[in-house]
C-alpha cells in the first residue's frame, strides 16, 4: 500500500484526485498507476483502470487471477466492474468511499473468487484525500 500511496502523491502533485494503485504478481510489482482523468481529459482514467491495463500488458493476458491490487481508495462501480472482468485475485484498499465506492451500490459486483481486504493504511489514504479537497475549496 505504501507504493500505492506514492502513486497517489504523484497524482496530488499533478492536481489530480490523489488515488494510487499498484498490482502485484508473484511478489513483484508489475503495474503502478495514479489518476489521470484531468491530464488525459478522460473520465475512465482512474488509477485502477490504468493499473489493470498496464498489468495485463505486462503478463500478456486479460486475466489477473493471480494478482493483487493495492489501491488507496475503495474502487468505484466502474473500476469494480473492470476488476470483475479481469478476475483479479485480491483487492486491498485503504480508505472507504462512502459516496461512490462500489460497496454503496453493489457489494456483489466483484468476481466471486476475489478476496477483499480493506482499511490498510486507512488514515494515511484518507488524510491525503481530505487535504486535496480542502485545498480545492
Amino acid at each position: 500500500m505504501r507504493e500505492a500511496l506514492k502513486e497517489a502523491h504523484k497524482a496530488y502533485e499533478k492536481d489530480e484526485v490523489p488515488i494510487g494503485a499498484v498490482i502485484v504478481w508473484n511478489k513483484q510489482v508489475i503495474a503502478k498507476a495514479h489518476n489521470l482523468t484531468e491530464t488525459l481529459n478522460d473520465v475512465t482514467a482512474h488509477a485502477e483502470m490504468q493499473a489493470i491495463t498496464a498489468a495485463e500488458n505486462k503478463i500478456g493476458g486479460k486475466y489477473l487471477r493471480d494478482c493483487s491490487l493495492y489501491v488507496t481508495l475503495e474502487p468505484c462501480t466502474m473500476c469494480a466492474g473492470a476488476l470483475f472482468w479481469s478476475q483479479i485475485g485480491k483487492i486491498c484498499f485503504g480508505a472507504s468511499d462512502l459516496k461512490r465506492g462500489y460497496t454503496q451500490f453493489n457489494k456483489s459486483i466483484l468476481h466471486k473468487k476475489t478476496e477483499i481486504i480493506y482499511g490498510i493504511l486507512e488514515n494515511e489514504c484518507s488524510l491525503l484525500l481530505k487535504e486535496f479537497f480542502q485545498k480545492k475549496r
